[in-house]
């Protein structure tokens, strides 16, 4: 496997700046998640890696090398598209062979069908192997294309939003064997999504894309706990931070414009009066909607809890993030 390197990429379509002077290094043996919203330059990110556009300036390195005059082909990189990349007239089996037929992998027909066996068993796929590609849904053709990644044994595996045409019980369960690929088989692996859960579940780096520029990059636990602003704070969480105005609690630090609580971080019994809304009852937790002199926000309490939409709670942040008027995270003196 291999190192992946960016040094002040730059790209551009027309007056869009697709990326703007982004520079990362993704470790060998590293799963690195690109998270950001549509248009943030994730997908431009992974095909500036693969070759399949190139730099306006900048360098892309993989493994020490420098990519700028090598094709896709040579860069010996597999790409999982977020469409369909089969070949219809083909079966199951026959497009997961197809990578490993390449003179330059040189495969054995033996150590093909085995690696194909164990692919298509991880993607539980092994009972359509005999299928052609247009009898499946579209949930199978998208693990097909999976594996065909998955069967080589590229520098860097590159995936665009490779799962989200499943259905959430199938993702949840590939987004562990995902992990657990990786981890195994110590490969490089760089990863986009818009989705969260994702990002937390899989990654050792997530790098938070913003139109164009990498505004963090860091472990899971790092940006979750230490956002550098409200944008970063924003991408992760199963529920969003809280974004408020800072004064409607005490003793704001000088600067702070807004105060970011996670629901999990707000205290219950003192504090500020607040208005119970709605109350979610999740089996495991409860979570309820607040509204704190006309702010809404959201906290988690016990599940067996006995308060109901009308009653008043007094609420108090406990280990809060402040950011000033421009969602910077200012750096509270210890």
């Amino acid at each position: 496997m291999a190192e992946i390197v960016l040094e002040n990429v730059t790209k551009s379509f027309g007056d869009l700046v697709a990326l703007d002077n982004v520079s990362l290094c993704v470790a060998d043996g590293s799963f690195v998640v690109l998270l950001g919203p549509t248009g943030a330059g994730k997908t431009t990110l992974l095909r500036m890696v693969s070759g399949l556009d190139k730099p306006d300036s900048g360098e892309v390195y993989i493994g020490g090398v420098p990519m700028k005059d090598l094709t896709p082909a040579q860069r010996n990189v597999a790409m999982v598209f977020q469409q369909y990349s089969l070949y219809p007239h083909l079966t199951v089996r026959q497009n997961l062979e197809f990578p490993l037929k390449s003179p330059l992998l040189n495969a054995s027909r033996q150590e093909i069908e085995r690696k194909v066996d164990a692919v298509s068993k991880v993607l539980q796929i092994a009972h359509k192997l005999d299928n052609k590609a247009t009898d499946l849904s579209g949930g199978e053709m998208q693990r097909v294309s999976i594996g065909r990644a998955l069967v080589r044994n590229p520098s860097v595996y590159l995936m665009d939003e490779p799962l989200s045409s499943l259905d959430a019980k199938l993702r949840s369960e590939l987004r562990v064997e995902l992990k657990n690929i990786q981890a195994n088989s110590g490969a490089t692996l760089l990863y986009v999504t818009h989705d969260q859960m994702e990002a937390m579940t899989m990654a050792t780096h997530i790098g938070v894309l913003d139109q164009g520029k990498l505004v963090q990059f860091g472990s899971p636990r790092e940006i979750y706990e230490n956002p550098v602003s409200i944008y970063a704070a924003s991408r992760l969480g199963q529920l969003r931070i809280n974004i408020l105005p800072a004064d409607l609690f005490p003793d704001p630090p000088r600067g702070s414009k807004y105060i970011g609580m996670r629901p999990e971080h707000i205290a219950q019994g003192n504090g500020q009066e607040s208005l119970v809304k709605r109350v979610e009852h999740l089996g495991d937790q409860t979570r309820l909607h607040l509204s704190l002199k006309n702010h809404d926000l959201v906290t988690v309490t016990d599940a067996h809890t006995t308060l109901r939409a009308g009653d008043v709670v007094k609420i108090q942040p406990q280990n809060p993030s402040y950011f000033d008027a421009d969602g910077v995270r200012l750096v509270q003196e210890s």
